[in-house]
């Protein structure tokens, strides 16, 4: 009955699912692509040094100094840098700021599912553009008649689920061919092997990158994301921002984040273990039978050559080892499997040899 009372867009909404997050213990979590190792100590001292009286002021509305420290590492300037509660919350900024509503935009047709979502609570028409044979986004398919009265472009890359890679060059000649609209390049995963994009802002108006502090950096349950591009761009993400909240990230937020960044010993040390984990975790995949997508990501994905996805996830839940499956076209017979420690990679292989015949 109460249902009656939801607006007419809540009825046709069909919300992001994000990745379980399981409640019991002694599990091998390996389905959210949260990093393996914890935040940098600085991190945490920095926390520990707001937990003060301090807390019961509002926090910096324009986070000038996590702005000033972004601009810094990157070597853009303040106004080139937009922060927001997490990355998803920075991408519903500009999906309301940034893509032309009224027309579609594009973005691959396998890719991160909140695209979808957005374009469907903000009334947005949308175009999926097919990943080629081998899971890898083509640039030459976002220049056919597709592309024609389009309202922007949006990717991640490397792209999820798959984690294949992007080459810049391939980036900014979509970037360069469609110099009307705004293209969003969401690099989320980008520490862990690919060349960002962030090297072209000065040189196209229309680019707009989005980065994450969740995986690279530690700190998905900090909520931290980010936005680099033209000052006009970062200005329209602000507008909407201070019409929305102007307060999105909290003192332990901003001064977290700030450390985060600091701390860049710490950074490559962590990220350096992930890719040669993810290195290892690829091979051993290969040697039991799997055919494993190359992956720029701090995760993998994999689907076995005889034995369906479904069963290999059941499979693996029931010896407490959670991967991800999405039962979609083209994908149900992968896993996406996290990099975890040696360890956690190690029980998962345990796991797999229980359901695999060798």
């Amino acid at each position: 009955m109460s249902q009656s009372l939801w607006s007419p867009i809540v009825h046709e909404l069909t919300p992001y699912v994000p990745g379980e997050q399981p409640k019991g213990t002694g599990l091998i979590k390996l389905n959210t692509n949260e990093n393996p190792y914890g935040p940098s100590p600085k991190v945490l001292a920095a926390i520990s040094g707001v937990l003060n009286d301090s807390l019961r002021l509002y926090p910096d509305p324009t986070a000038s100094e996590l702005r000033q420290t972004i601009a810094d590492y990157y070597h853009l300037s303040p106004n080139q840098v937009f922060v927001g509660n997490g990355s998803d919350e920075v991408l519903a900024f500009v999906f309301q700021s940034l893509l032309v509503h009224g027309r579609p935009i594009l973005f691959p047709d396998i890719s991160y599912s909140f695209y979808p979502v957005y374009c469907q609570l903000y009334g947005i028409d949308f175009r999926v553009i097919p990943l080629d044979e081998q899971m890898a986004i083509s640039a030459k398919d976002y220049f056919g008649p597709e592309s024609t009265g389009i309202g922007g472009i949006v990717f991640p890359n490397p792209n999820a689920p798959t984690g294949r890679l992007l080459p810049l060059a391939e980036i900014e000649r979509i970037v360069a061919g469609h110099p009307g609209v705004v293209v969003v390049v969401d690099e989320a995963y980008i520490d862990f092997g690919g060349e960002s994009a962030i090297s072209l802002i000065d040189r196209y108006s229309n680019l707009l990158v989005t980065q994450s502090l969740s995986k690279s950096r530690s700190l998905a349950g900090l909520r931290v994301g980010l936005a680099l591009g033209h000052p006009d761009l970062i200005e329209a993400l602000v507008r909407v921002k201070d019409s929305f909240n102007s307060y999105p990230l909290d003192r332990l937020a901003l001064a977290g984040a700030q450390a985060a960044f600091v701390d860049e010993t710490y950074f490559e040390e962590t990220r350096q273990r992930i890719i040669v984990s993810r290195a290892a975790l690829t091979s051993a995949l290969i040697s039991r039978g799997f055919d494993v997508i190359p992956s720029a990501a701090n995760f993998v994905f994999a689907r076995h050559r005889q034995y369906a996805g479904e069963m290999l996830y059941q499979g693996l839940r029931e010896q407490s080892v959670i991967v991800r499956h999405f039962n979609k076209p083209r994908i149900a017979d992968y896993l996406r499997i996290t990099v975890g420690t040696d360890v956690q990679n190690q029980a998962l292989l345990l796991a797999l040899d229980r359901l695999v015949a060798p």
